[in-house]
């Protein structure tokens, strides 16, 4: 029993798809468009997975993903890896993962999150998304602009770090999965993606906001379901995470089919040493 290094996709799919939505990040990251960004961990017992945490690089801030219905064993896997984890990184955690972490770690809290999965594609079509558009590249000064007035933090590069919770990488344009609004020529609400893979057949919405100017008015659930409807003509299964207190964002997404299927924890682990 004890900690692997993996590397066999297969193998860790595999597990993976045992709870696919809990794991929708990770298991959209095997895809070759972000798997050279990352590093995955497994715990096993007699030849067979019990835990996978995978810590993703690609980011300001690696990222750690150690998510498990069996808490106990992936804070043995937890527990393992911090000699070789970086000093500093944010976390997605397990509840008790993320108890046990911050009894042990200096960190900062960014609170309870819920994981939501797409369980009813049929109310997407509910909704009127005729004034939304696709964005691409030529639509990244304005994505900038809107993201800086929607997260209060402008980014100054193409990888944009909105603040913990928000990360924004010009590259995911590429996938063609981003969708916008305009009014009078102004971008005022967007929606896309953090993870999008058609060979794996999983999606995970993020980057989504809408200027504060122009909130209460239907247009993030526009866009959401523009990109949804575009998102199940590839993939199979739809994710996203959410802040717990979020109320307003969780009603929306539920107004579009999504369920809450998960509870974890985001924080920042200061050190570990």
């Amino acid at each position: 029993m004890g900690v692997i290094y993996l590397h066999d996709k297969s193998r860790i799919e595999a597990f993976l798809r045992k709870d696919v939505y809990l794991h929708i990040y990770s298991i959209g990251d095997l895809d070759d468009f972000f798997w050279p960004d990352t590093t995955w961990y497994g715990w096993e017992n007699e030849g067979k997975i019990q835990a996978v945490a995978l810590l993703y690089t690609a980011s300001e801030n690696p990222t750690l993903l150690a998510l498990s219905e069996k808490q106990n064993v992936m804070w043995d896997l937890v527990q393992s890896i911090f000699p070789v984890l970086p000093e500093r990184f944010y976390a997605h955690l397990s509840p008790a993962v993320a108890e046990a972490t911050e009894l042990q770690c200096k960190i900062k809290s960014y609170g309870k999150y819920y994981k939501m999965g797409l369980k009813n594609k049929l109310l997407l079509h509910d909704i009127d998304c005729s004034r939304v558009v696709c964005l691409t590249e030529d639509d990244l000064d304005d994505m900038f602009g809107l993201y800086k007035e929607g997260y209060r933090q402008g980014p100054k590069t193409r990888k944009a770090h909105l603040g913990p919770q928000h990360w924004f990488d010009a590259r995911t344009l590429q996938t063609g999965q981003y969708f916008g609004l305009r009014l009078k020529n102004r971008l005022v609400s967007v929606a896309g993606i953090h993870v999008y893979s058609e060979k794996y057949k999983v999606a995970a919405l993020g980057n989504i906001v809408t200027h504060p100017d122009y909130r209460g008015k239907g247009f993030g659930t526009a866009v959401t379901a523009r990109l949804c409807q575009s998102l199940a003509e590839h993939v199979d299964n739809i994710g996203l995470n959410v802040k717990a207190n979020n109320t307003a964002a969780i009603a929306m997404y539920r107004k579009l089919g999504f369920e809450i299927v998960g509870v974890y924890f985001e924080l920042m682990v200061l050190s570990h040493s």
